[in-house]
């Protein structure tokens, strides 16, 4: 059976990913190097994937990106993903 990639994105969180990287003025080698310290095994090309939107990210993976981005879970997640308060 054949793993040729679809068109279907492989997760919701590479945009963010690559802002908030890029907000925090970090190359994706600097971003990488911080995940290996913290214990997250991502070298710079597999981040490269993730943000892409070409590699799964396990939960695991998003609880450490979020902790090391210094945000939480949810802002990693594009906005229209985002849980709106109920109307009361």
């Amino acid at each position: 059976m054949s793993k040729a990639r679809t068109k279907r994105p492989a997760n919701v969180i590479g945009a963010q990913v690559k802002k908030l990287r890029l907000q925090l003025g970090l190359t994706q080698e600097a971003l990488a190097a911080r995940c290996q310290v913290a214990g997250l095994d991502l070298s710079r090309g597999t981040l490269s994937h993730v943000e892409a939107r070409l590699r799964r990210v396990t939960d695991s993976e998003l609880f450490l990106l979020a902790s090391i981005l210094k945000v939480s879970m949810e802002d990693l997640f594009p906005p229209e993903m985002k849980k709106k308060p109920r109307e009361k």
